[in-house]
């Protein structure tokens, strides 16, 4: 498709990503994902990863004194080992059925931690969390939710604020991987870079929202996203 087409359908998706991400926390690669997977194919996931890398540091610079690093040290920790299988799986595996098992076993984390009273967070779920993050977020640019569940009680600062430091780290890791491995053409990163005055915009205009969901209403909006993310995923590839 042309570049114009790429501008309006994929700045579109960037900008309702930017809204959704810069008041839950996470939601740009649930919207933006499908949206360039279906039209734009070959600008995956790179594209998406770039977006993923800048739009955080919007959300840092509001918000970085409330994120939660000790934690974020042992789930940095599970990207690590995460990151290069799903680059692995990027080149190796059928892209619609890796798309399926991811949006099922996101689907399974929810369902256990929506209906648990709390889930713990310790060593283990945080390195289990960063690994699948590490494998989904390379080979499908939807790496939030397995950190996002483990966070879903905290407010909404703290939420925002961990979720951007690990999306920093983390895109940025995703990036070097799949360059390393021959997995990202430079027309993937020039296509990030043009979707990124879209997605600051939707953060900009993410101010009021972000205020309504802090009044005790986060937690409702951030299983939702995650939900619809794993069900996005499914879905287009069954279909």
């Amino acid at each position: 498709m042309p570049p114009l087409e790429f501008l309006l359908f994929g700045g579109l998706a960037a900008l309702a990503g930017g809204i959704v991400q810069g008041s839950v926390g996470l939601g740009v690669g649930l919207v933006a994902t499908p949206i360039v997977t279906m039209l734009f194919p070959s600008l995956m996931p790179g594209s998406i990863l770039v977006v993923a890398l800048v739009l955080p540091l919007a959300t840092l610079a509001q918000e970085h004194a409330h994120a939660d690093l000790r934690g974020l040290g042992w789930a940095f920790g599970g990207r690590a080992v995460g990151t290069p299988l799903g680059a692995w799986l990027v080149a190796a595996a059928p892209a619609r059925v890796l798309s399926i098992v991811i949006g099922f076993v996101v689907l399974a984390a929810l369902a256990v931690t929506a209906w648990s009273r709390e889930l713990p967070r310790d060593r283990r779920t945080l390195v289990t969390a960063g690994l699948i993050s590490g494998t989904t977020g390379t080979a499908s640019g939807i790496g939030g939710p397995p950190i996002a569940l483990l966070y879903q009680r905290d407010s909404g600062p703290l939420v925002r604020a961990t979720l951007a430091v690990f999306f920093v780290a983390g895109a940025l890791l995703s990036l070097v991987i799949l360059a390393i491995a021959g997995q990202l053409p430079a027309r993937q990163v020039i296509a990030g870079l043009e979707l990124l005055p879209f997605v600051l915009a939707g953060f900009l205009a993410a101010g009021p929202l972000r205020r309504y969901l802090d009044a005790g209403r986060l937690r409702l909006a951030l299983l939702i996203v995650v939900g619809t993310s794993a069900a996005v995923l499914i879905v287009r590839n069954l279909i």
